[in-house]
């Protein structure tokens, strides 16, 4: 997905060019939610969630120069290794919605990101997602570290998001009546 400039085209998408700052918290991309994304109980359907973020990471991927351009042209990019996404909030047919992401921990290897989904018009938090990104060598197929040529932007939004407070959800694990105390990788391993 290449990001392009242009504001709130046919489909109700915003999208910017490559850019080499990166704001704290980065929300540069927004949409509308189409009439496609509604279910059958009248709202956007559960997995259209997922597209919004994917579309607002890729506008976040593009800022630090991770986006198709680098994939070309280094022969690296970035996989989805987890994922968790919370549902806070409903959002209906042309709510106009937009992506906030902030950059909450990056190593050698790894990106780890914040992303929340806000309805413009009353800014209230409708879903959020945790994701880690693994840096991976297309050629091999394997984890690498970030290339010399974006690893300093990485750096330098990762630092000035330091100052964002880690979002409350961020960690979390789904729990229920059943969920063990101790994990289960811990249990099987006791005698």
């Amino acid at each position: 997905m290449q990001i392009s400039a242009t504001l709130l085209g046919e489909n109700g998408t915003t999208m910017i060019k490559t850019r080499k700052d990166f704001p704290c918290p980065f929300e540069e991309y927004s949409c509308r939610v189409l009439p496609d994304w509604i279910d059958a109980n009248g709202h956007m359907n559960i997995a259209l969630y997922g597209v919004v973020f994917d579309r607002g990471n890729y506008a976040a991927s593009d800022a630090l120069d991770l986006g198709e351009d680098y994939v070309e042209r280094a022969q690296h990019g970035v996989f989805a290794a987890e994922t968790h996404i919370l549902y806070f909030r409903e959002l209906h047919l042309d709510d106009l919605i937009r992506v906030r992401t902030q950059t909450e921990s990056v190593d050698d290897k790894r990106l780890h990101f914040a992303h929340e989904i806000y309805h413009c018009k009353t800014s209230e938090r409708a879903a959020a997602q945790e994701i880690m990104y693994l840096h991976v060598n297309l050629k091999t197929r394997r984890v690498a570290p970030f290339l010399d040529d974006v690893r300093a932007g990485i750096a330098e939004a990762a630092k000035a998001h330091e100052q964002l407070p880690v979002p409350e959800w961020c960690g979390r694990r789904i729990v229920s009546a059943r969920t063990p105390s101790t994990p289960s990788f811990q249990r099987a391993s006791a005698p």
